[in-house]
């Protein structure tokens, strides 16, 4: 009987931390990984390389499109950016007085969009597209020729 009751004391006081320790609320949410699409945009991650891909597209445009279109003859062209079969993205108009300096920053795109390509392991529709034979001057703008023009 004496231990019995020894026991009784015990058990209670068991009980008591059980359901004590079951009725506590944590805040497990905060300890859980945010999902990856808030995460910010690192110099690792696909969002932030797209970024800079862009911001070098965007710039390049903007060097070549300075330039008033009055002369055909005086504007080239060039293969820009790659897809992911092979072939360019685009082809890119630019007056021929900065070609020394827009050249390097074009295959500088090129470059980078191959790699970025190889990294993220992109797939593009693989369409040829058709190079341009000219150039042509339309309203102050170059506008590129191709062959089913």
């Amino acid at each position: 009987m004496k231990k019995f009751l020894i026991n009784i004391p015990l058990l209670a006081l068991c009980t008591t931390l059980t359901l004590v320790s079951c009725n506590t609320t944590k805040n497990t949410s905060a300890n859980l990984p945010k999902d990856i699409s808030e995460r910010p945009a690192d110099e690792d991650s696909q969002k932030y390389e797209q970024a800079q891909l862009d911001k070098l597209k965007a710039f390049i445009e903007s060097e070549a499109s300075k330039e008033k279109c009055t002369d055909a003859s005086e504007w080239t062209f060039a293969p820009m950016g790659a897809k992911a079969c092979g072939g360019p993205q685009q082809y890119i108009a630019y007056p021929k007085k900065i070609e020394a300096a827009i050249s390097p920053r074009i295959e500088e795109y090129t470059q980078k969009v191959k790699a970025f390509n190889e990294k993220y392991n992109i797939t593009s529709d693989c369409m040829m597209i058709t190079p341009p034979t000219s150039v042509k001057c339309v309203a102050g703008k170059a506008l590129l020729i191709t062959p089913e023009q």
